[in-house]
């Protein structure tokens, strides 16, 4: 393997670990701030820092960019409300009622979601092996909350419910914008759809700050904020986007399946969550289930 390679693998490594902890952030985030109020302020903060970005990136290149019509900022509008704003909402308050292990093997679900919008929008088919492995993921579902001894290391229906829905809107996101991406860089589309959440979170992220004192949040809270909106939301995006230029997508896609892992390892050495056999269980599962329906 070159120095190039190795060092390709490393950045893709350190996304995968930076994701992984992700959820163990979110966590220290709650505790300084409401769940209403990290959600779409992680977006505006995003979006503060995407949009420099872009316009460096645009300044670089050499290729003119495509035009953009009413219809296709419109649509990215409504992608980023639901890709973007509820994403991030739903997701900090699923973490605030689940715990890490739970939230991370909702989130691997992922790819599964996208396949089956994508067969709905008829970009897919579905064939009976994927069938097999989406039943599979289900049953590790219901294995992670039907064992005993679930709310008792903090994990709730309801939380891991809010996760899988922020999952959904991603989802939804990433399958509804791959038109747009046909014509448009995945980085401008990102920024645009981060711009368009962020708006449409601030009326959320205002009610919410009203009677809420930023003045007394500490340090760890806005490094919690800042390691979500910078780290999580910019770096590692433009680390896959990277990616994905120089690795085959599936090689890229195998390191997810590694993240469930490591943020349960994390959440048992950092926060006490112990692994259960109910998440070891589930979490088998359910990580088997989507290899399986991703699998060609």
């Amino acid at each position: 393997m070159n120095t190039s390679r190795r060092r390709l693998y490393g950045l893709v490594s350190l996304m995968t670990l930076v994701w992984s902890l992700n959820y163990i952030v979110a966590k220290y985030a709650l505790r300084a701030f409401p769940p209403l109020v990290i959600g779409p302020l992680r977006a505006v903060t995003a979006a503060v820092l995407l949009v420099p970005i872009l316009l460096w990136m645009k300044r670089r290149q050499t290729k003119p960019s495509e035009p953009w019509v009413f219809k296709e900022v419109a649509s990215l509008c409504v992608l980023g409300i639901f890709g973007i704003t509820l994403n991030q909402v739903l997701f900090v308050v699923g973490m605030n009622r689940t715990s890490v292990a739970h939230a991370a093997l909702m989130i691997a679900t992922t790819p599964l979601q996208v396949m089956l919008m994508a067969a709905f929008r008829g970009q897919e088919r579905i064939s009976l092996y994927k069938l097999a492995g989406m039943g599979t993921a289900i049953g590790g579902i219901a294995v992670l909350n039907l064992a005993p001894g679930r709310t008792a290391h903090g994990a709730s229906f309801f939380g891991d419910a809010f996760v899988f829905l922020a999952a959904f809107s991603f989802a939804f996101y990433t399958v509804f914008g791959k038109e747009l991406a046909r014509r448009h860089d995945s980085m401008t589309v990102n920024a645009f759809g981060y711009s368009a959440g962020a708006l449409a979170g601030a009326p959320l992220l205002l009610w919410q700050s009203v009677d809420f004192k930023y003045t007394e949040v500490p340090w760890s809270g806005w490094w919690a904020l800042a390691y979500m909106a910078l780290l999580s939301s910019i770096a590692c995006y433009l680390i896959y986007s990277y990616a994905l230029n120089h690795l085959p997508a599936s090689r890229v896609a195998a390191f997810s399946y590694i993240q469930p892992v490591v943020a349960a390892l994390a959440g048992l050495l950092i926060l006490r969550e112990p692994i259960t056999p109910g998440v070891a269980t589930g979490g088998l599962l359910v990580l088997s289930g989507v290899w399986l329906t991703g699998k060609r």
